[in-house]
């Protein structure tokens, strides 16, 4: 399993209240709107000497996707509930929820990445500046684990719900902007560090190749007008200016072709 695919810089504004959205059924693996993307549609329309999005080509041989079994120790209620307060649907399209943006996370906790296997984890572990990167001797798995249990403890002993998922739209907004402001009193973990994380992976799943788990139907490609994993870009350059008509591709092939294989 590869690392995932972050956007550079991303940036976030204020999230408005969106309509709800069901969280698909996810089990995750064992080991365990307040902020989002300003959203443009990205031009469609094509010339009359564009290329066809209908051309006719082989589906690429199937690939067993990675499956999401096991004992669910990381709160699936948690992750569906936060992600789809960072970026919720829209008039535009789906937001993280029906992105699978909750997979894509799972999938990664529960691989190298959540296991830090690439990292140096060795100390010291001092404070650090916002320029180091990630300092915690947690693993990310370890930290999602870690940062979810004492969330919703806090909430629990707050009064205002059981858990944070079972907070209103309204109060998880409020929690998660206590969260990015380093406000919430989290027992072991940074606060801070963790919204800044879980942010991270939100993009990173909206974003990233569908293979991945998230970004399904490439829903955060056709946001943006990003043309995916295609192998010749070159008739396109030097045709500054005009609407590109093609579907993105992923490196499974194109929505159509993911949609048909077993």
């Amino acid at each position: 399993q590869c690392a995932p695919i972050a956007p550079a810089n991303a940036a976030a504004s204020s999230a408005t209240i969106m309509r709800t959205v069901r969280a698909p059924a996810i089990t995750f693996h064992d080991g365990t709107g307040i902020r989002r993307p300003r959203r443009r549609r990205a031009g469609s329309s094509a010339s009359s000497s564009a290329v066809s999005s209908s051309v006719s080509a082989d589906s690429p041989a199937s690939l067993s996707s990675v499956s999401t079994s096991g004992a669910a120790t990381f709160s699936a209620a948690f992750v569906s509930a936060a992600v789809g307060r960072l970026i919720p649907d829209d008039e535009l399209g789906p937001g993280a929820l029906g992105a699978g943006v909750p997979v894509f996370i799972d999938r990664q906790l529960a691989g190298l990445y959540g296991r830090a296997e690439r990292w140096y984890m060795q100390g010291p572990w001092g404070p650090g500046t916002p320029t180091q990167g990630y300092q915690t001797r947690l693993t990310p798995a370890g930290l999602y684990r870690a940062a979810i249990r004492s969330i919703d403890a806090l909430v629990g002993r707050e009064g205002r719900a059981a858990s944070f998922a079972r907070l209103s739209a309204a109060g998880q907004d409020a929690f998660l902007h206590r969260l990015e402001k380093g406000e919430a009193e989290l027992e072991g973990v940074d606060a801070k560090a963790f919204f800044a994380q879980l942010l991270q992976n939100t993009f990173e799943g909206f974003w990233s190749d569908p293979i991945y788990g998230g970004n399904r139907d490439m829903a955060g490609w056709k946001l943006i007008g990003f043309p995916g994993a295609r192998y010749d870009q070159s008739p396109w350059v030097g045709r500054h200016g005009e609407p590109y008509p093609l579907p993105p591709v992923g490196l499974r092939g194109r929505v159509e072709w993911i949609r048909s294989l077993p």
